[in-house]
């Protein structure tokens, strides 16, 4: 890996966005526009043409006969240990689910209920392997928010999708999974076809087709956040094993040539050790080619002047993944501001959120961790305000009510205060 001071490492913290994407925005346009117009054939046609799969009515939602096969297909030991990762991520999310809250003071009752939409959208992509951990992480916060109809749909293969993806599926508890994916799949949801009932929130990432679909069709539905390729930021003090950190930068870097890999350490020697060790392990690795790629184009190391100066550095860039690899790695916490999902002490390495501990690993990227926040079930619930007021409450405010409606010219607002008021004039 490349080492860079402080002063010149700013290059390598780019990210490049979603407004470069013109040619790509304009395929994206053109699918959903079709999806929106034909429906189900064009869904087809366009699996037919980016997937090789063909598909009818009969064969575009899985059927309880392959859900049956995909079970035969999966190992007892495999499906096991996914349960676990099921039962860790459910648990977490029902955990510190919103509840209503209503306050009642002086005649004045206020507050907010929460309520699920009624139905969410779960993409889940399959572009270079299956990810059944994907279809927990998208699945799970939508039953832990009370959502009655849970869409999942993600790429098939020859017809297929892959046993692992169908097994997670029906334990998590998904109502509907699709063969379809890409642009194609998020119009279906968003727009609703002959054969898929249009969602009211769509959740997942994808690849930048989908997620420039997800941005245009916001507003539509509601989105969770858009996703571009992962990101993993390392602070380090030499207090962690450097070959430990070396296989946590490769866990990032073998998902895409784009994925980033950051490390941020005040000790060249340390630094020095783990680049060493990253080239050890890249020999090995099944997906070397990848994540050499990832490396040389958006990996490096930064010699910071010291950990503060570390912790202000990650802020600005708020990535995906931010493990901190270090003595008291507790007592940074608080400085941290902007991430999608910290990671804490030299034995939580970042595939343990991937899998199995419970947060989601639905993360924001490219720094909007700034302003989106990890999946979870807010994402599929709203609160909807309730105010209730007494005719003495009524009497007590009007006249602040009135004041403030005629201040903005709006009369009619006014007297539909004053009839009330008025009304009791009368009564006198």
């Amino acid at each position: 890996m490349n080492i860079f001071s402080e002063e010149n490492c700013r290059k390598l913290f780019a990210r490049g966005g979603f407004s470069a994407h013109e040619k790509e925005l304009a395929a994206v346009r053109e699918i959903l526009a079709d999806v929106r117009a034909r429906g189900d054939q064009a869904v087809f046609d366009y699996e037919k043409k980016f997937d090789g799969t063909e598909l009818s009515a009969a064969t575009y939602r899985v059927s309880e006969a392959e859900f049956e096969e995909a079970y035969r297909s999966v190992a007892p030991e495999l499906l096991s240990s996914l349960k676990k990762a099921i039962g860790n991520i459910y648990a977490y999310h029902t955990r510190n689910r919103r509840t209503d809250c209503i306050a009642k003071e002086g005649g004045r009752t206020t507050g907010f209920v929460v309520r699920p939409v009624d139905a969410a959208g779960i993409y889940v992509p399959a572009g270079t392997a299956p990810l059944s951990s994907s279809v927990c992480m998208g699945v799970l916060p939508a039953k832990a928010a009370g959502v009655e109809r849970i869409v999942v749909t993600t790429p098939a293969k020859n017809g297929k999708i892959h046993p692992l993806t169908l097994v997670a599926a029906k334990e998590c508890g998904a109502t509907e999974v699709y063969k379809a994916g890409g642009a194609q799949a998020i119009a279906a949801l968003a727009y609703g076809t002959q054969s898929v009932k249009k969602v009211d929130v769509i959740a997942g990432p994808g690849n930048i087709f989908v997620t420039l679909a997800k941005k245009e069709v916001y507003g539509e539905v509601g989105i969770d956040m858009l996703a571009g390729p992962s990101e993993i930021l390392i602070l380090a003090d030499g207090s962690v094993p450097a070959d430990f950190i070396a296989a946590d930068v490769l866990s990032q870097a073998e998902h895409d040539p784009l994925a980033r890999a950051i490390i941020l350490t005040a000790d060249r020697a340390y630094a020095e050790e783990i680049s060493a060790f990253t080239e050890v392990r890249l020999r090995t690795l099944p997906r070397a080619e990848t994540a050499r790629k990832s490396l040389e184009s958006g990996g490096g190391i930064v010699l910071c002047a010291d950990l503060q100066s570390a912790v202000r550095l990650a802020n600005e860039i708020a990535p995906e993944h931010l493990e901190i690899a270090t003595q008291s790695p507790e007592d940074l916490l608080p400085l941290v501001r902007n991430a999608g999902a910290v990671f804490l002490g030299a034995y939580t390495p970042e595939p343990v959120g991937d899998y199995f501990a419970g947060p989601d690993h639905v993360l924001p990227t490219g720094g909007s961790a700034k302003f989106f926040q990890v999946l979870n079930e807010d994402i599929f619930t709203r609160k909807m305000s309730v105010i209730s007021y007494t005719k003495e409450a009524l009497e007590t405010d009007g006249a602040d009510i009135v004041a403030l409606a005629r201040s903005e010219s709006l009369e009619a607002h006014a007297r539909a205060v004053l009839a009330r008021l008025e009304q009791k004039e009368k009564e006198a």
